[in-house]
């Protein structure tokens, strides 16, 4: 079992993602990855965006803790902000070869360019308490969608 941090950076109506390719496929995330002895979670955020994205940030709030699916594992995500004179690089994971990363690039995302099921974990990371995806959730209206008919 092993702790996690994660960090949402926003800009404007944007956030940072990560495209990920892991298990055979591609995704997108936040930057984050596990937490090391003798870090604090807070500290364990502000270095993994560092090494995944090339960027120095500042912890603004913690927004979401969730707890693993059984092992006892956490994970805690924060909102982090970052100089505007800094851009986003894709950086690497020390935990894998750097000869196969799976951080294939990193770049600021609206919600509507992610898929459902991306945007999803972004909402298990706690975006509700991210300063405007509140108001932007509640301007959705009530329509009921989903993408797959009738299971």
């Amino acid at each position: 079992m092993r702790h996690r941090s994660m960090a949402f950076v926003v800009r404007g109506n944007k956030i940072l993602m990560e495209k990920i390719y892991y298990d055979n496929r591609y995704f997108y995330t936040i930057p984050g990855g596990g937490i090391e002895e003798n870090e604090t979670p807070e500290e364990a955020a502000i270095r993994e965006l560092k090494e995944e994205c090339g960027l120095d940030g500042t912890i603004v709030k913690k927004v979401a803790v969730s707890y693993g699916r059984g092992d006892g594992s956490e994970e805690h995500v924060y909102e982090v902000d970052v100089p505007y004179d800094q851009e986003p690089i894709t950086g690497y994971d020390p935990e894998e070869p750097l000869d196969n990363q799976p951080i294939k690039k990193v770049c600021w995302m609206r919600l509507d360019e992610l898929s459902e099921k991306d945007r999803a974990f972004l909402w298990s990371y706690g975006l509700m308490a991210v300063e405007g995806y509140y108001e932007e959730i509640v301007s959705w209206g009530d329509e009921i969608s989903y993408p797959t008919k009738n299971r």
